[in-house]
């Protein structure tokens, strides 16, 4: 294993090249005792967590890994599978030295996870599993399996975002990198959750995360990002749903006219915004613009397209929420001004958001805002603090 002073090096090198400043690497290193302390690191097989267990190892955490295997079927041979992602963790933790331990979370991932996410679909809204995924898999039954089953007392993962302990709080903050901040998907913990989880490479930028891999000679270093559901991987979407529910094939309706524009094979593989899969390209009325999904009739299952991104039966004037999480339990008794997502990579939306009840918000933009679509989170943001969020119930039609 390398000494620490090594290690402070190599980041005092590489972060010169990058202009990045290591204080709180170095700071953390020589002021922190965490020899006691016992880590253990989700291992995903990816890059992200394979140098977060590198760099809590050279912090003097006594670090660990979990590889946690969620799904069961792993038949789709032309895809990262299971097996090589377990492949990947296992030779990353050789490399480092540490033990790697596995769990099976299929039954907890089907029940708490994939049948909410089959559910959505059927009643015609675009859940976010990731979402779920994160609240009840990785925070949840990761983190109490490695606190009673292994002894630890903590949880790290290769998320990109920082925690931030405040009066003995933990609040969560935004990743370094804008382009690769996870915070969206996080909003569902609590500050108790947070306080025990470590978050390595919400300082980092992505190039400097592999820079460290690639200098370690990681087998993840040139590991390309997952991008499919989690857990599940990157399927072919329309042909694994349709595994688990029937297509039922329907009219496409000009919504300005109701004039039949072609027919979807299913409500379920269409989004409120979407532009392509749609088969009606070559269809032209009133002009060039393209066509997008601007609403979905589930009763009588029918798909509304209009042409043009700013048609105003795309875009929506503020939204109300429910299911409502915030990571400190702030109680929200008034109005308050702030931004929100209502997507991942979607750039901050000012607005102000009013409770409606102690579980609903009534939230208005201060400018209409494009395909904002029920079963997606709304998450909210003071500067770099994550508030926390809740899910689209319905969106205000800026037509209406």
């Amino acid at each position: 294993m390398r000494a620490r002073g090594n290690y402070a090096t190599l980041l005092r090198l590489f972060f010169a090249l990058t202009r990045f400043t290591p204080h709180h690497y170095v700071r953390e290193i020589s002021m922190s005792d965490n020899s006691q302390k016992k880590v253990i690191v989700g291992m995903s097989g990816g890059v992200d967590s394979s140098v977060s267990a590198y760099l809590l190892q050279q912090q003097g955490y006594q670090v660990e890994g979990l590889f946690m295997k969620n799904w069961e079927e792993d038949d789709d041979t032309e895809y990262c599978s299971a097996a090589t992602d377990l492949a990947d963790a296992q030779a990353v933790c050789d490399k480092l030295g540490i033990e790697l331990h596995t769990v099976n979370f299929a039954a907890e991932y089907w029940d708490n996870v994939f049948e909410h996410f089959l559910a959505e679909y059927r009643a015609g809204r675009t859940p976010n599993p990731d979402i779920l995924c994160n609240k009840e898999i990785k925070f949840k039954a990761f983190l109490e399996f490695a606190a009673e089953d292994l002894g630890a007392d903590y949880i790290a993962t290769g998320h990109y975002v920082r925690r931030h302990d405040v009066q003995g709080k933990s609040r969560l903050l935004r990743g370094m990198d804008s382009n690769k901040d996870q915070s969206y998907f996080l909003y569902t913990l609590s500050h108790q959750q947070l306080a025990q989880s470590l978050f390595p490479v919400g300082e980092l930028e992505k190039p400097q995360v592999r820079a460290i891999a690639e200098h370690l000679d990681l087998a993840t270093a040139r590991k390309k990002d997952s991008t499919g559901i989690c857990f599940i991987g990157e399927r072919k979407f329309r042909d694994f749903l349709a595994r688990y529910l029937p297509a039922q094939p329907g009219p496409i309706l000009s919504v300005d006219d109701s004039k039949v524009m072609g027919q979807h094979q299913g409500l379920m593989y269409h989004t409120l915004g979407q532009r392509k899969g749609l088969g009606i390209g070559g269809v032209k009325e009133g002009g060039d613009d393209p066509w997008y999904v601007v609403d979905k009739d589930v009763a009588n299952n029918i798909l509304y397209v209009a042409q043009g991104h700013e048609h105003p039966r795309l875009m929506s004037t503020g939204l109300i929420a429910q299911q409502l999480h915030w990571v400190d339990r702030m109680p929200l008794t008034s109005p308050l001004r702030c931004t929100v997502k209502t997507r991942y990579r979607q750039a901050d939306i000012p607005c102000t958001i009013t409770p409606l009840d102690e579980d609903r918000i009534d939230v208005r933009f201060d400018a209409p805002v494009a395909a904002v679509t029920p079963g997606q989170s709304a998450v909210f943001y003071l500067d770099e603090v994550c508030l926390g969020g809740g899910i689209i119930e319905e969106r205000l039609s800026a037509s209406l």
